[in-house]
């Protein structure tokens, strides 16, 4: 946990003074005596995911293929191929079954 000092605006340091621990300025003569616990949780807000296929209009015009789905084990699948590492590597491929929507890749 940070603190900053009220009057120049600098970060605080814990320090051990004659009676208790206290945040104090190395700029400025301000103390703060700390006489009970201080904690503080902060849980920064997670950024919407974008969705990097393109979302269900990606889907439309796939072709299909034959392949097993590892949900329902049916043998049929729509594809698409998308480059998601650099042009050195093999293209991914992305199936989304036909019959129970389940998604993977290879």
């Amino acid at each position: 946990m940070l603190m900053f000092c009220p009057s120049c605006g600098n970060i605080l340091i814990v320090e051990e003074g004659p009676e208790c621990m206290r945040f104090a300025c190395n700029t400025c003569p301000y103390v703060h005596n700390v006489k009970r616990k201080i904690s503080s949780r902060k849980f920064p807000k997670l950024k919407e995911l974008d969705d990097v296929l393109g979302g269900s209009a990606a889907w439309e015009n796939v072709d299909a293929t034959e392949a097993e789905c590892p949900k329902c084990h049916h043998m049929k699948a729509f594809f698409m191929q998308v480059q998601t590492r650099s042009a050195d590597e093999p293209m991914t491929i992305f199936y989304k079954c036909v019959s129970c929507g389940h998604r993977w890749r290879d």
